[in-house]
């Protein structure tokens, strides 16, 4: 389902917008803002599990687009989320193992839309992100995307490495790009797998590196030391993509 409205503005819209099951990201509130429409608006963003952040007027001031927040902006993901079961299925209905990026903590809206280009490019069944500290589904990312939000599922989840461990359970194994890892081509990265590709400045937190398997490196002559994310997520995809067709 594609959303019209991304930023959602006022107490009245913002209630609307949750109440008519809209997938709200992100929710801004004034912070020290009490009265009776914004508790209400919290109640609404608990029972939904919104991410919500306490900001001051001049922030809500910077964020409005209307000039009428009246103490509160809501960001609505552009599309809907999946469910991580939904991409298992996605699988099983191509009759395929699964294939499965994992996404730690990515920041930058249109490093998450080139990833889940790649993705479906890649043949990948799905995408899963973090809740916390990482790009939604923007406006941003689906136009990035080129389309392929339209094709390829992305869940969210509160924690990754929970997560690896739940998938772990329906024989996934995990491989996470890391510069200190085994070259990839010496890696096996074929049947069921999950690609894990961290953060853009710190890469893979040490807690959900611990939980992967194998951690594989892209060999690298130049003379600086790492790749964009995206990039890096484009070339370890395919090296899984030719090693699952030989």
């Amino acid at each position: 389902m594609r959303y019209q409205e991304f930023t959602i503005e006022g107490r009245n819209a913002v209630i609307e917008a949750f109440r008519s099951g809209k997938t709200i990201d992100k929710l801004f509130i004034l912070d020290g803002c009490q009265d009776g429409p914004i508790m209400t608006i919290k109640r609404e963003a608990k029972k939904q599990d919104t991410l919500v952040k306490f900001v001051t007027k001049e922030r809500l001031d910077q964020l409005s687009e209307t000039g009428k927040h009246q103490g509160v902006i809501a960001q609505a993901a552009a599309y809907e989320y999946a469910q991580v079961e939904d991409i298992l299925e996605n699988a099983r209905q191509k009759g395929e193992a699964p294939f499965i990026f994992l996404l730690d903590n990515i920041e930058d809206p249109h490093n998450l839309g080139a990833i889940i280009r790649t993705a479906n490019l890649a043949g990948a069944h799905g995408v899963i992100i973090p809740k916390n500290r990482a790009a939604g589904l923007t406006a941003t990312v689906a136009k990035t995307s080129a389309g392929a939000l339209n094709y390829t599922p992305v869940a969210k989840v509160t924690n990754i490495g929970k997560t690896i461990e739940d998938l772990k359970k329906e024989g996934l194994w995990f491989v996470c790009g890391d510069m200190n890892g085994e070259v990839m081509y010496r890696v096996n990265l074929t049947g069921p797998i999950g690609l894990v590709i961290g953060n853009e400045g710190e890469g893979v937190s040490r807690l959900v590196k611990e939980k992967c398997d194998f951690t594989a490196a892209i060999p690298m002559k130049g003379d600086i030391d790492s790749l964009n994310a995206s990039v890096a997520a484009g070339v370890l995809a395919f090296e899984i993509v030719r090693q699952r067709m030989a």
